[in-house]
């Protein structure tokens, strides 16, 4: 039988890494498109570093792409990414009506929240952050039993039936004393003054 939790805590890491890599190879397309001409486009402008655009948009597209795709130093280029591209909406798009399917701001706000997630969730599993112990390997869950493979900010999916769970419960347990009340007062034969219940034998 199929494990969906299992399944889900061993490929997220990864399909994080998988997405990463198309978003990079995509949004790194537009800075060749711009610097190298390729693939071309008949909108094509003459590269010019010390213009706005295609100078400094294309070489962050192609640069910053690039390191993205690679997962180098993902989360500080993936907000630099998204900085640029909400830039880029207000200044190319917005002036151009507000519905972004009609401004044709789509993809730019796409991008600009998907860079926004990689910077708070890092490159995933395989990234050259991971290679070069940049961010914290996978680790695994405390259940033994379920073997359970996660990436540190994802909710770890811990067994009640853990043995650091039930050591830690006998340690409360433990450290609260038997509770005291009405059951625990019958019990130890003592009425609510703390005395000893009257014989009811000779009535």
């Amino acid at each position: 039988m199929l494990d969906f939790t299992r399944l889900r805590l061993v490929w997220e890491p990864r399909m994080l890494s998988l997405s990463r890599l198309m978003i990079g190879l995509l949004f790194m397309e537009h800075g060749t498109a711009k610097l190298l001409d390729f693939p071309h486009q008949e909108t094509h402008k003459a590269f010019d570093l010390l213009t706005l655009n295609p100078g400094i948009q294309g070489s962050i597209e192609l640069i910053g792409g690039f390191l993205f795709a690679l997962g180098l130093f993902t989360r500080p280029i993936a907000f630099l990414l998204a900085g640029d591209v909400a830039v880029a909406y207000f200044m190319a798009h917005a002036p151009k009506g507000f519905f972004p399917l009609l401004n044709g701001g789509e993809l730019a706000i796409v991008y600009c929240f998907a860079f926004l997630y990689f910077w708070l969730a890092g490159g995933g599993e395989w990234s050259l952050d991971r290679l070069l112990a940049r961010e914290p390997a996978a680790r695994e869950a405390p259940d033994a039993e379920t073997g359970f493979v996660g990436e540190p900010w994802a909710v770890r999916r811990v067994s009640a039936a853990a043995p650091e769970n039930r050591a830690a419960a006998r340690a409360e347990t433990a450290m609260d004393g038997p509770r005291a009340g009405p059951t625990a007062d019958r019990a130890a034969g003592r009425d609510r003054g703390g005395q000893p219940p009257r014989s009811t034998e000779g009535f």
